[in-house]
């Protein structure tokens, strides 16, 4: 089943950031999502929804270093059921983003971001989206390596030298023919053409005047 969710929006706190055994980095914060709408009436309406998201690996670093509460960014990622037993032994149960890849918009001087690295972060780290380390479903490759292998095949045709030769393309030579020169003149025709006497006999009664 198809199970993919893009939300844009701002941080509602700092990344807390964890590790698990296994090494891998894991960075929980929460996400306000506004609509505006109007109401029945023609009234501005206001609609805001508080979602949890999780970040892994090396993306949870990335934000924890980067982002912030009030941070605007764009999230891509799965929808996720959680269950579990509060202190008192009653059920909980809330859903949850599991982001996989996330964007980060807007810039250090509209706030929102940390301080540290700013010189060096102020545009490297401007809108731009990070990917976290999961499989494609699809079993495709990346377009990337067979854009590299197209880019390395133009690039050695490009390198290959042109080999100059001296051969000429081959003419054939066809004869040429004169046709009106075995065909008389008109001169000629009229001098070679014997007269013709034609007499023409016309009698009275055929005339109608």
């Amino acid at each position: 089943m198809f199970n993919k969710v893009i939300l844009v929006g701002n941080l509602t706190r700092d990344i807390e950031l964890r590790y698990a055994q296994s090494g891998s980095a894991i960075g929980s914060t929460g996400i306000a999502v506004t609509r505006k709408f109007s109401g029945a009436n023609g009234e501005k309406r206001e609609e805001t929804c508080f979602i949890d998201i999780t970040f892994f690996g090396r993306q949870a670093e990335i934000a924890n270093q980067y982002l912030n509460k009030g941070s605007k960014i764009l999230v891509e990622g799965r929808l996720k059921f959680d269950q579990w037993q509060d202190q008192n032994g009653n059920n909980r149960s809330k859903h949850s983003i599991t982001v996989e890849s996330m964007e980060m918009l807007g810039s250090q001087t509209q706030g929102g971001f940390k301080d540290s690295h700013q010189d060096q972060t102020n545009s490297q780290y401007s809108n731009t989206s990070y990917s976290s380390n999961y499989q494609n479903p699809t079993g495709y490759q990346n377009d990337s390596n067979m854009n590299s292998g197209y880019r390395g095949q133009e690039s050695f045709a490009q390198k290959t030298p042109k080999i100059a030769t001296n051969e000429q393309p081959y003419e054939e030579k066809i004869p040429e023919i004169d046709i009106d020169s075995d065909l008389p003149t008109q001169s000629q025709n009229r001098q070679n053409k014997p007269k013709q006497n034609i007499d023409v006999n016309i009698d009275d009664e055929e005339i109608p005047f």
